[in-house]
């Protein structure tokens, strides 16, 4: 089961954030950032419920709950706000599929 929640979130942020193996660091300059409310919002509206923002590496590190109710990590791009990293504890239910941008659907 453990490896299962692993292997699904390891592919959730593979598909989901695009980013190069090679780099976790964002590198974004600080004058093009948006505001962690901002992210704060974009979060919300997913039904997500952020429990804690910071900086992390020069990315934003985000840690909280989506709407079932499972804990998640995620670490954002600060300038685009685009999701770089992933991690859910699928403790409530839920698969990987669900979280992912609906243009990844053929939607």
């Amino acid at each position: 089961m453990q490896s299962r929640i692993l292997a699904a979130a390891f592919m959730v942020g593979v598909l989901v954030s695009g980013a190069a193996w090679a780099d976790d660091d964002c590198v974004a300059p600080a004058g093009k950032w948006q505001s962690r409310e901002v992210l704060r919002q974009q979060i919300q509206r997913r039904g997500w419920t952020v429990q804690r923002i910071k900086v992390d590496d020069g990315c934003y590190e985000v840690r909280g709950t989506d709407r079932l109710g499972n804990k998640f990590k995620a670490k954002y791009a600060p300038d685009s706000l685009r999701i770089r990293e992933l991690e859910i504890d699928f403790t409530r239910g839920g698969e990987a599929s669900d979280y992912l941008d609906h243009a990844w659907k053929g939607k």
